[in-house]
């Protein structure tokens, strides 16, 4: 499969990127130049420096500062811990509670189908944004806070698609099989059915973690998701928006060429998976 993936020149390019982001984003503390946490190691004669510049102690900022001082290569580094960090595992969680959601409505039907649905309906009847903008401004910024808001978005996607997979394998054969054999409803639905409802879970997987990245990036431009002292790719692209018509254009477009670059490798690879796992897509 990863043979048939790497055929696409696209694909192969997009999950070198997403692969270089994840590597760099876990060795940053040992390769980042500066620690941008640390307020010791911040000049603010060093503010708003060019790319390829100096300060007086000779240290080369390779893509410029930022207004507080900041290597902005060092801070892209350390954003993209949090970035990631914070897409990977509110989609893990978003994932697994979603998809027993949707496995229990499946399989119980009836009142209990209909109840957790029109949970689903309602939930997806508002924007993504719109949710996770309520929901932090009511318990507040953070990171534990953005992950919970992220999460509350995600869930109901998965429990819909689970729920239209696993529909049409609770009428198959093998699982009157099962039932025949007294096997308990949490094997039946955990063990027999999700494992033949995980082709269309993975791809939406993939595509919901560029829509976390996404979320996170846009509550915390409008700085309501972070704190200023945990620079994600969003907040390093607020901070230098108030710059971007003075000429110091490195401060919003270097954070801003990595997110898209992120988020556009995770969209197509997610879009390769599907043409692999979907045998009528055109190859």
């Amino acid at each position: 499969m990863l043979k048939e993936f790497t055929r696409s020149i696209y694909a192969g390019v997009s999950l070198a990127v997403l692969s270089s982001a994840i590597v760099f984003a876990l060795l940053a503390p040992w390769i980042a130049p500066q620690d941008p946490y640390d307020l010791a190691q911040l000049f603010i004669l060093d503010s708003r420096l060019p790319p390829m510049s100096r300060n007086s102690d000779g240290f080369l900022f390779l893509l410029g500062t930022d207004d507080q001082g900041r290597d902005v290569f060092s801070a892209i580094l350390y954003g993209l811990r949090i970035s990631l960090g914070v897409a990977f595992l509110s989609t893990a969680i978003a994932f697994l509670l979603g998809t027993a959601i949707g496995l229990i409505s499946a399989y119980l039907g009836g009142r209990v189908d209909a109840f957790l649905m029109r949970i689903v309906d309602m939930q997806l009847s508002f924007p993504a944004v719109l949710i996770a903008l309520m929901l932090v401004a009511l318990v507040g910024t953070g990171i534990d806070k953005v992950i919970i808001a992220i999460i509350a978005v995600q869930w109901a996607r998965y429990a819909r698609t689970v729920r239209g997979s696993a529909l049409v394998e609770r009428e198959r054969e093998y699982i009157e099989a099962v039932e025949c054999l007294a096997f308990s409803r949490s094997r039946i639905m955990f063990v027999h059915i999700l494992p033949n409802c995980m082709a269309p879970l993975s791809i939406l997987a993939t595509v919901e973690i560029a829509s976390a990245i996404s979320i996170e990036a846009t509550l915390s431009f409008l700085g309501v998701g972070l704190p200023i002292t945990q620079p994600s790719l969003g907040l390093l692209i607020a901070n230098g928006y108030p710059f971007m018509l003075s000429g110091n254009y490195w401060l919003s477009i270097y954070p801003g060429l990595v997110l898209i670059a992120l988020m556009v490798a995770v969209n197509i690879i997610g879009d390769r998976m599907r043409e692999l796992i979907n045998p009528r897509s055109e190859k």
